[in-house]
């Protein structure tokens, strides 16, 4: 089968016609389809391959280990998801993202075997990092997990390092409902590897993830790296990255030399949509994805530092979705809360648009933060691009 002809604008829209393209919606747990997809593509191994899975952190983790090995002079595939505005974001080398025309050029050839096999919107998604990557001869790959990661399409194939960032309640309707269930799918995410290293865990999960693997590492829980990007949970993500890259100098993969140059890296690494700092004339907006009350906790401690208080939260979730359970989290750090959906909210709008167009005339000079999912965040940018 020939796709017909499309311009690389138009590449999601096809990728649409496998799937929902969000995680949780577009979730077909199982290796087959993977497999299927991956056997007459030939993929190459790097000379490194590195997962990540857990609750938050993953994708910021992801961007600072990347930009570490990178500034170790390896050339650096990265996988994350979901993208913000384009597709392209998900897969990048050297931090630079896939060229429309490449993509576009990489689905003639992955998208009839995607469709054939079954394959989800996800999967297509990772299997066309990976066919990228191998054409391109990348020294090492960072892939962020999607949902879980005992049957994540991330874990069909093999890895020779697993990080695990804070676990918490996510994604239940596919992982289960208690912490103890998530712990568990997502300590398969070391499988086959030769290091697994983890971020701080509670005492329930770290058990679990000791039992699963007694190898895990655990990064101390004082232990911090100074960021640019905001939020002090940053700086435990940096510590995560950085744990990696002492185990790969230890390993004789990463020069002791290029150490400092490692840390450097992270401490420099900004992260779209993650506290992601907008000027809108005399306005200061902020973007956060968060969209659980485990990511909303993490925020808490940086608040005061964005303003005190806010003018107002802009809350908009995906419909399936609810942050009601955090509202009385977030209710101490602002004037106003405002969004869809949540009830006990000071103000409704129908659209992130429509909320920031009447928050900043209420207060041109305000401190907002619009938070909820990476939809929203793409729906602030465009709004903020067009205003």
């Amino acid at each position: 089968m020939h796709l017909p002809e499309q311009k690389p604008l138009e590449v999601e829209a096809w990728l649409s016609r496998l799937g929902q393209p969000s995680a949780d919606r577009d979730y077909k747990p199982g290796h087959q389809r993977m497999r299927e997809l991956l056997q007459p593509l030939s993929i190459k191994c790097p000379k490194l391959r590195i997962r990540i899975a857990g609750t938050n952190g993953k994708g910021s983790t992801a961007f600072m280990l990347s930009h570490a090995l990178q500034a170790c002079g390896m050339q650096t595939g990265l996988y994350t998801s979901p993208h913000i505005q384009h597709f392209g974001e998900r897969i990048r080398i050297n931090g630079i993202p896939i060229p429309g025309t490449t993509l576009h050029a990489l689905m003639q050839t992955v998208m009839p075997i995607a469709l054939k096999a079954g394959a989800s919107y996800f999967e297509a998604a990772t299997a066309l990092a990976l066919k990228y990557f191998s054409d391109s001869h990348v020294d090492v790959e960072v892939l962020e997990a999607g949902v879980g990661a005992r049957l994540d399409a991330t874990t069909a194939v093999e890895a020779d390092m697993a990080l695990i960032t804070p676990i918490g309640l996510d994604h239940q309707n596919w992982l289960g409902g208690r912490l103890a269930d998530i712990a568990a799918e997502k300590a398969h995410i070391s499988d086959g590897c030769l290091w697994c290293i983890s971020a701080p865990q509670d005492d329930e999960v770290r058990s679990i993830l000791t039992a699963y693997n007694p190898d895990t590492q655990f990064v101390d829980q004082h232990a911090t790296i100074e960021t640019t990007a905001y939020g002090q949970h940053q700086r435990k993500n940096g510590a995560l990255a950085f744990a990696a890259i002492r185990q790969l100098v230890a390993s004789d993969i990463v020069d002791s030399k290029r150490v400092d140059d490692a840390k450097l890296a992270i401490e420099q690494t900004n992260i779209p949509g993650r506290l992601q700092r907008i000027q809108a004339g005399g306005a200061t907006i902020w973007l956060d994805a968060a969209h659980n009350a485990h990511a909303v906790r993490a925020l808490l401690p940086t608040l005061p530092s964005l303003a005190e208080p806010l003018t107002s939260i802009l809350i908009f979730t995906r419909e399936e979705r609810d942050l009601s359970d955090s509202l009385h989290l977030l209710r101490p750090y602002t004037l106003r809360m405002a969004g869809k959906g949540p009830h006990g909210l000071d103000a409704c709008y129908s659209s992130v648009a429509d909320a920031l167009k009447a928050e900043l005339a209420l207060c041109p000079d305000g401190n907002f933060l619009v938070l909820g999912s990476f939809s929203s965040v793409a729906a602030a940018l465009e709004w903020i691009g067009n205003h």
